[in-house]
């Protein structure tokens, strides 16, 4: 019986311990907001490969090592961006995500800081190992991501543009290390800051209550209801006129042509639900022009094939 009963107790303290590891893991990747770092990653090499770099094959591209380098710098910090994020945003993050958060609990705080200068470090060490601009390119890259969530993500407009700005600042590298300039680049460079600048006052709306309680300026607090969805309204029509100009002026064809074609329909469906004047409304929004953004990586992956074939 005593046999029966210390296996049962022997059970439940391993079942206990496995639970306890896996919430330490998925609190990590939470953390450090793995999953957005491997979208991001995902649509770094094939925009680098189908957009920027339009000369070399497939097989000098594979074993150009120094892309891949740049590009694995480029995960690791921000892997580093958005632990050092959570950090900052950790009572906020209590009551605008509270399941996360209670996962993240598994893991103490200075946990993550010695992954993040972990993170950091190995970052740098590779971007110098490449070349001394590669260095400096990820020392401005982590000191800006550093200095908004230390600083300016409770600014007014600079929260936003900084963000949307170092999302972008990878795709920016590569475009100049590949040197390619083009109208159609350019166009949808701002296709895409328009997007994503959407997508993040959108957000602003949904944790309103808690940006206000925290000393977070936003639009969404600084402004009435009907002002800030009347500011998210004209940025989405400033994105599909960058649409339409894209499609008539840039010569654009195949799957990023019906990308931008139809891209026009979902823009109204959000216009349509961001006047519903409802939190839910706010919510499937945000949603539609996230997906939104990976269909555009999806398009440009079929469209870079096609052409390529």
């Amino acid at each position: 019986m005593n046999s029966e009963k210390e296996t049962f107790q022997e059970k439940n303290f391993i079942s206990k311990s496995l639970f306890y590891r896996l919430s330490q893991f998925f609190g990590f990747l939470l953390g450090a907001r793995f999953f957005v770092a491997f979208l991001l990653t995902f649509a770094l090499y094939v925009s680098t490969f189908f957009l920027f770099n339009q000369d070399e094959n497939f097989r000098n591209f594979v074993f150009d090592f120094k892309v891949h380098g740049i590009i694995f710098c480029t995960v690791l910090s921000i892997l580093a961006g958005g632990i050092i994020n959570q950090f900052y945003d950790f009572e906020k993050d209590h009551v605008v995500k509270p399941f996360r958060t209670r996962i993240q609990s598994f893991i103490k705080q200075k946990y993550f800081l010695y992954v993040y200068l972990a993170f950091t470090a190995i970052s740098l060490g590779v971007a110098g190992f490449i070349s001394y601009r590669v260095f400096i390119f990820f020392v401005i890259y982590q000191f800006f991501m550093w200095f908004y969530s230390h600083k300016l993500s409770r600014i007014f407009i600079l929260n936003n543009v900084t963000f949307v700005s170092l999302t972008l600042y990878p795709f920016f590298g590569m475009m100049v290390y590949y040197e390619t300039f083009s109208k159609k680049v350019l166009l949808m460079a701002i296709f895409l800051f328009l997007i994503l600048l959407c997508i993040d006052i959108v957000k602003d709306t949904l944790t309103k209550r808690a940006d206000k309680a925290f000393g977070y300026k936003t639009i969404a607090t600084v402004y009435k209801d009907k002002t800030a969805k009347s500011i998210i309204i004209f940025l989405i029509i400033l994105t599909m006129m960058v649409s339409m100009k894209l499609i008539a002026k840039t010569g654009i064809s195949g799957f990023l042509s019906y990308y931008f074609s139809a891209g026009l329909f979902v823009m109204i469906f959000c216009i349509y639900f961001l006047l519903n004047n409802s939190k839910r409304g706010n919510f499937i929004t945000i949603n539609i022009l996230r997906f939104w953004v990976f269909v555009g990586i999806i398009a440009m992956l079929l469209n870079g094939i096609e052409g390529k074939l």
